[in-house]
C-alpha cells in the first residue's frame, strides 16, 4: 500500500491540514495519508507545543470518520528530537509491505537542506509538495520531488493559538469536534 506521511506538530490540527490531506487522497497518488504527529520538531521551539498526546488526540478527533486517514504516533517511541530519516527507517522495518512518501509544503521544502541526511531522503523517497504563499519554489531537479496543484490554504496553527489567547473565534478554522475539545480542556490558554 502507498502511504503518504504528512508530518507535523499539528499544534493544533486545523482545516487547512485536512484540506491538503483530502486533496492528496483524492488524487490517488497514495492509498492512505498518515498524520505523523511530531513530539518535537528540531527546527521549532518545544516550549510552544501542547502535550504530544493531546495533539495526537486532536488529530484522532479531526479524522475519526475518514478511513483514508490515520493518526500516527511512531515518533513518540523514537529519540527526541524527531528526524524524518530515522522515522522512515523505523517505519520501513515495521511495515515492509508499505511504500512511504512524504507530503510537505513549499515552506518546509526550502528548509530541506537542514534536515538530517536529506540527500538519502531525496534519493529513496517520493515527496509530494504543495504550494504555500510566500514560499515559491522553481521546479528543479531535486530527486523525487512531485509538485501538487493543491488548494492554497493560509490557515496556521499560530493564528489559531493567537485567537484562543485573545478570546477570538476559531469557527471554520477548526473542525467542530476539535474546537469543542480545545475549549472544554482550555488548551492554549
Amino acid at each position: 500500500m502507498k502511504i503518504g506521511l504528512y508530518f507535523g506538530s499539528f499544534n493544533p490540527i486545523h482545516v487547512g491540514h485536512l484540506i491538503i490531506a483530502n486533496h492528496v487522497a483524492n488524487t490517488k497518488i497514495v492509498d492512505r495519508v498518515w498524520f505523523v504527529v511530531s513530539p518535537q520538531n528540531p527546527l521549532k521551539p518545544a516550549n510552544s507545543l501542547l502535550d504530544e498526546y493531546h495533539r495526537l488526540n486532536l488529530v484522532h478527533i479531526a479524522i475519526e470518520e475518514d478511513n483514508r486517514f490515520r493518526a500516527c504516533d511512531i515518533e513518540f517511541k523514537l529519540p527526541k528530537p524527531s528526524y524524518t530519516i530515522d522515522t522512515l527507517s523505523h517505519l520501513g522495518e515495521r511495515y515492509p509491505q508499505h511504500e512511504f512518501s512524504i507530503i510537505m509544503g513549499t515552506d518546509s521544502l526550502i528548509n530541506l537542506h537542514k534536515w538530517k541526511n536529506y540527500e538519502l531522503l531525496l534519493k529513496h523517497y517520493k515527496f509530494f509538495v504543495y504550494k504555500r504563499l510566500g514560499f515559491d519554489i522553481t521546479e528543479g531537479n531535486l530527486g523525487n520531488i512531485n509538485y501538487l496543484e493543491a488548494p492554497i490554504v493560509e490557515i496556521s496553527s499560530t493564528l489559531i493559538r493567537k485567537n484562543i489567547k485573545e478570546n477570538k473565534s476559531n469557527r471554520y478554522l477548526l473542525t467542530d469536534t476539535v474546537r469543542k475539545e480545545i475549549e472544554e480542556n482550555n488548551y492554549y490558554k
